[in-house]
């Protein structure tokens, strides 16, 4: 590692007034890092210490206390410090011998001045180095950071980015992109990664001893893993700075490479909208995928189109992060994803590539990662709601799935209950709804069953309508129905012999009563397909 900005106890040794010092005790411990010097005269220093500070005193605070003495050696380990400098024969003189024995098993340095020195001139030379120290430090990281963003401009690959970050500090590089093997820079033998990727693995701390990692973020998630690891000395602040401009620069990168990419799944279009029109057969699409370089491990696929409402007017921009975003999270839950953009609307054809069959946990798992997620929630200016088709069997038959999706996405516009997202396979009776309402005036039909519960609503504003839907779904149950409506049971019998009267005593039998649900399934859905009643759901 390059040692930029590491002052040691032994460095100190050898600046203006140490000229007639002995090293005591801890001689092993010269080479500790020295952040910042302290005079300490008290006996009380545990909360004044950060770690690193190389202490001075005279002893005034335990003269002819040799345990007071020991306690203050022992606090000074334990709060990390960098060393003792005594000032000798002021105060006291000697050292006892347990407080050298304690220093030497600690690695601790214990130095003596033979002679009176200045506190204060000691303080202000080594305050000066390590505050010019941190102005070099800032001055060469902002110095990494030019130089890094420059070669960004022309950097083909991200092991361009990796080279550089160890030509800087000259250190074993790690990187690692999501669910791929670790890379090294330089690359060692397999034993040898092995030793290092257990003490990644292992270490939970930012910057701990001689490893240290930082996550690559893309769209709030982690896309890609950076790390760092010194065999010689331990990683500095400096290092961890280095470190994380790097991943930044990193991400930058990826992200350029990625939206690229993107860009050339445009020239797919017209081949994609083919099968989704059903004009390709089962060798065309094997071969389509073979030439692109794409192994799917089943047949099985679905179409999920997601409507998109911009917040404002839709810019390109959104358009293509958001492409990235949905294709990201699905290839997280197992799938093989192809884009197809059309006005204001994303076509996904995903084919299944894990061998497990939960195709509708995990789209829904998708999008519902793709909602919450920070990038969406904060970064895009659209809305979005989705509808997913038929799942199928074979690839010649995803133009099934895509129609289906474009009668789920319709369906669900006049849905009075609205989602962010619908299965066609979930639709049941609204799907029924949609084809009879293409053929037949279900209004009049709905109207011969509700139209007395309706005006007798409008006119006296009796919430018998709500009253009807809630005791169908509680089963006829009056106490449930009293519950949810969060009325008396006997609001609930009076509105229960209104509703009699307007739709007969024989509302409640079998045949009746289904005519009914459905009919109230009918009035919401085309109560909803009015103008003006449409609510996108974000």
């Amino acid at each position: 590692m390059k040692e930029q900005f590491q002052l040691k106890v032994l460095d100190i040794l050898t600046r203006k007034h140490f000229d007639n010092t002995r090293v005591i005790a801890g001689q092993e411990g010269l080479t500790r890092f020295v952040k910042w010097v302290h005079v300490v005269e008290v006996t009380s220093i545990r909360n004044l210490l950060k770690g690193q500070e190389l202490i001075l005193s005279t002893g005034v605070a335990w003269k002819d206390q040799p345990s007071l003495f020991i306690s203050m050696v022992k606090e000074f380990i334990e709060n990390q410090a960098a060393g003792l400098c005594i000032e000798m024969e002021t105060y006291i003189s000697e050292i006892p011998e347990e407080v050298i024995a304690i220093a030497n098993q600690h690695q601790f340095p214990i130095i003596i001045f033979q002679e009176e020195v200045p506190f204060v001139e000691i303080t202000q030379d080594i305050h000066s180095v390590i505050i010019s120290q941190q102005y070099q430090k800032i001055s060469d990281l902002e110095n990494y950071s030019q130089s890094l963003n420059k070669r960004l401009l022309t950097i083909e690959t991200y092991e361009d980015i990796l080279q550089f970050i160890f030509s800087a500090l000259d250190v074993q590089i790690i990187f690692r992109l999501k669910n791929q093997e670790y890379e090294f820079v330089p690359n060692i033998s397999s034993a040898e990664q092995a030793k290092i990727l257990e003490q990644l693995l292992s270490t939970n701390e930012q910057g701990s001893g001689r490893i240290a990692s930082v996550p690559v973020f893309l769209f709030g998630q982690e896309y890609a893993l950076l790390a760092i690891y010194s065999a010689d000395i331990p990683i500095s602040e400096y290092d961890l700075l280095i470190l994380d401009r790097t991943a930044t620069a990193l991400a930058q990168h990826l992200l350029r490479d990625l939206y690229v990419e993107e860009k050339k799944r445009a020239e797919e279009f017209e081949w994609l909208h083919g099968w989704l029109e059903g004009e390709h057969s089962l060798e065309d699409i094997q071969e389509y995928l073979v030439e692109n370089g794409l192994t799917v491990k089943t047949n099985e696929a679905v179409v999920v189109i997601s409507k998109l409402f911009p917040v404002k007017e839709k810019s390109n921009h959104d358009v293509t992060y958001l492409k990235l975003l949905f294709r990201s999270v699905f290839e997280q839950n197992g799938f093989t994803v192809f884009i197809v953009e059309k006005r204001n609307e994303l076509i996904f054809i995903l084919i299944n590539n894990r061998a497990k069959k939960n195709l509708k946990e995990r789209v829904k798992n998708s999008i519902d990662s793709i909602r919450n997620s920070e990038f969406f929630r904060k970064q895009t200016s659209a809305r979005f709601t989705a509808a997913a088709g038929k799942f199928s069997d074979s690839l010649c038959e995803v133009h099934k799935s895509y129609q289906t999706a474009k009668e789920t996405l319709r369906i669900q516009k006049n849905m009075s209950q609205q989602q962010i997202y619908h299965f066609y396979e979930d639709l049941h009776l609204y799907r029924l709804i949609s084809q009879l309402s293409k053929q037949t005036d279900l209004q009049e039909l709905a109207s011969e069953y509700l139209e007395p519960v309706i005006q007798y609503d409008q006119k006296y504003n009796a919430k018998l309508l709500k009253t009807l839907k809630a005791y169908l779904e509680c089963n006829g149950s009056k106490q449930e129905t009293a519950n949810k409506l969060y009325i008396v049971r006997q609001t609930l019998y009076h509105r229960l012999q209104k509703l009699e009267n307007l739709l007969g005593e024989d509302f409640m039998e079998r045949e009746k009563r289904v005519a009914i649900e459905f009919m109230l399934l009918v009035h919401d859905y085309l109560t909803a397909s009015q103008p003006n009643k449409i609510n996108q759901v974000r």
